[in-house]
């Protein structure tokens, strides 16, 4: 977690929950401007999904839920 992301917890926790909500909903209102349908990802989140794919990742759909014991070892 950034140092920012964590001061900004303990900004919003010192707040009245009535201000906290309208905190939530006003952080919610720039996130769904960002990104509507919540599918962008931080470089951090890229690099995990990139590192991820290169080492034999598999997509769920991909897998035979049928038969796990092909998987194995």
């Amino acid at each position: 977690m950034s140092p920012k992301t964590k001061q900004l917890i303990l900004m919003f926790e010192m707040l009245p929950e009535q201000e906290q909500e309208l905190a939530y909903e006003t952080v919610k209102r720039f996130v769904l401007a960002w990104d509507p349908d919540f599918t962008k990802v931080t470089p951090e989140e890229r690099q995990h999904i990139d590192e991820a794919e290169k080492s034999g990742f598999i997509s769920d759909d991909e897998i035979d839920w049928d038969n796990l014991e092909k998987y194995a070892d």
